[in-house]
């Protein structure tokens, strides 16, 4: 490749990436809102919105690999997706036992998928900007997972609202992110 078709390539790569986690960003505020207010009051909306969080994951890093090479490329992602449909599948049967279990079905998801995230990021750090906050983004998911399968141990059982905070956290590294590479390219066209 030469030097103008490797910037050409970075370019579009980085525009993908900027309206993918800003995508990413908005999923997770709707989300994160419908847990807060509807999904605490309703069992059967919280349910939903616990089993689409991981199927959302799925398809977002199944859509992210396809467009970034393909799932053979990037095999972390391929992995995070059947590692998201499987949680997808777990949080239904967790959801039939306890908030227990799904709890800590979120907190093994988010160790393996944080780590996931984490390992996508280190792969495009030099071909695309932003991925010092995705990086910071998988370790603190990696960490929350812990934390989360901690949380099972509680006498105080848990409720949707333990994983809408790490959902907001996410969100913020996303919007992070996106907000990163957009002002990297105005840069870059004002340059």
């Amino acid at each position: 490749m030469t030097a103008y078709s490797n910037n050409l390539f970075r370019a579009s790569q980085e525009q993908w990436l900027k309206l993918y986690y800003f995508a990413r960003t908005a999923f997770s505020a709707v989300w994160v809102a419908a847990a807060f207010t509807v999904g605490q009051h309703s069992g059967v909306v919280a349910a939903v919105l616990l089993v689409a969080y991981p199927a959302w994951d799925a398809l977002a890093n199944f859509v992210d690999a396809s467009r970034s090479g393909g799932l053979g490329q990037n095999r972390t992602q391929a992995i995070n997706v059947v590692v998201s449909v499987a949680t997808t599948l777990a949080v239904i049967v967790a959801l039939t036992m306890s908030m227990n279990w799904v709890l800590g079905v979120f907190g093994l998801w988010a160790i393996l998928s944080g780590l996931l995230q984490l390992g996508t990021a280190v792969r495009r750090w030099k071909s695309s900007g932003a991925q010092w906050a995705m990086i910071l983004s998988g370790g603190q998911s990696a960490l929350a997972g812990t934390s989360f399968i901690a949380q099972t141990r509680m006498p105080m059982p848990p409720s949707i609202t333990n994983v809408a905070g790490y959902a907001a956290v996410g969100a913020l590294y996303f919007l992070v992110s996106a907000v990163w590479l957009s002002v990297s390219q105005l840069r870059r066209k004002a340059a």
